[in-house]
């Protein structure tokens, strides 16, 4: 059977008209670039299909202090006991000595009291901890013996030295001091005595300065040569403020770090819109000596497209009480926002009257707040004054005022 055809056109079906209805576009959520630095300082970079893994164990020390906690004791604990078996079958010399034959009372033992693998086992541990009980010791019977003491020794010792070195690097890592080194959470981008700036927000949390502390500042993205090549990660270094004026940074407090973008910079040519398109990420390491250990130490982040603001500025924290510097770190990572162009830097620099009409447009905007600051104080004073006046005229109801006529009256009535 052939299908039957409807009564009503096909365009002024349903399907017509809702083909006819504009469709707002949907913007999706663009996909979650790979960070080349974490917010925590992690490196994301995985590596795969290496081929050499011998070379790690030409380094074995730096090969254990790498390595997660859990393995590292694993293999503290392996080390040890295989150790003191491999030594306990070796104080088996007892048995080739004949120490067990009875009929060999009357001689001298190699070692005393080392009557099976287990007596062996103990007395092994005894010599490499150095521990000497007392029960079982060593003669001067067997030569072989005093041998295998001597290497036991040693040996105990270098491992002993690997071991307990490992764990105090482990424990004495750079990285634990990085803990209280913190970063804003995002970056921003305003204008700064006539500049286009970028500006992160960097502090210690520790009393403890570190000292000669330098930051760096680099972009990390995606570019592609004239020649057609694709470099996946070029690193492309910028300067900062206190690099170009000093050699390193006096941590005491809070501090902001301010790039200027100008024709050397990487970000020169991105306005508003565009940064928030690009696939660029800006990395911030600070180094520094820590004052109590002496080490080395190094913290890092990083900024995508997603994590830098901009028009806004970070708000003061460093306040003056009672003659101290107060640092408040609930605002350590607060924002507010300021007029600032949309245009890029080189837009700036071609056309000046830009950056003066949004000085001017701030300026209005600071003197407008100003006002509105002060019609609040006066509306409040005035509320408080006329609330006084007020309770004045209330209390003034309240009190009785007599003539002298009244009051002879009322002492006759009364009389």
């Amino acid at each position: 059977m052939l299908a039957r055809k409807s009564i009503i056109p096909e365009e002024f079906g349903l399907s017509g008209l809702v083909s006819r209805v504009p469709r707002k576009p949907v913007f999706r959520d663009r996909v979650n670039k790979a960070r080349f630095i974490a917010k925590n300082g992690s490196c994301t970079l995985a590596h795969k299909n290496i081929r050499e893994q011998g070379r790690f164990l030409q380094d074995v020390f730096t090969t254990l202090v790498d390595l997660k906690w859990r393995y590292t004791l694993v293999i503290f604990t392996t080390t040890f006991v295989s150790s003191w078996l491999l030594f306990a079958m070796c104080w088996l010399v007892a048995f080739a000595h004949g120490d067990l034959d009875p009929e060999r009372q009357n001689r001298t033992n190699c070692v005393t009291n080392v009557t099976s693998f287990t007596s062996a086992f103990l007395f092994s541990i005894e010599v490499q901890v150095t521990i000497g009980f007392g029960g079982r010791m060593i003669t001067e019977e067997c030569l072989a013996a005093i041998a295998f003491l001597i290497t036991q020794n040693i040996l105990g010792l270098i491992i002993n030295a690997v071991m307990l070195g490992c764990i105090f690097m482990k424990t004495a890592q750079s990285n634990r001091r990085a803990e209280t080194l913190i970063f804003s959470r995002h970056a921003v981008i305003a204008v700064r005595n006539n500049r286009l700036c970028f500006m992160v927000r960097i502090g210690d949390l520790r009393k403890s300065m570190i000292i000669g502390a330098t930051v760096r500042l680099q972009v990390v993205r995606k570019t592609t040569t004239p020649e057609g090549e694709v470099i996946p990660i070029q690193q492309i270094d910028i300067q900062t403020e206190s690099a170009i004026t000093s050699n390193s940074l006096f941590l005491l407090a809070p501090l902001i770090i301010c790039h200027v973008i100008d024709k050397t910079s990487p970000l020169y040519d991105l306005s508003a819109m565009e940064l928030q398109c690009s696939d660029l990420e800006v990395i911030v390491i600070l180094e520094g000596v820590v004052e109590t250990t002496g080490i080395t130490t190094q913290a890092r982040t990083s900024y995508v497209s997603e994590e830098i603001l901009w028009g806004h500025r970070f708000v003061p924290i460093v306040t003056e009480e009672e003659g101290v510097y107060s640092v408040d770190y609930s605002k350590f990572g607060n924002t507010v926002k300021v007029n600032t162009p949309l245009c890029s830097a080189r837009e700036l620099d071609e056309k000046p009257s830009i950056l003066i009409q949004t000085l001017q447009k701030s300026e209005l905007s600071h003197q407008n707040s100003l006002r509105k600051r002060n019609s609040m104080r006066r509306n409040n004073s005035m509320r408080k004054s006329t609330g006084s006046l007020r309770r004045n005229n209330s209390n003034l109801a309240k009190v009785q005022f007599f003539t002298p006529g009244d009051s002879v009256q009322n002492l006759n009535a009364v009389t």
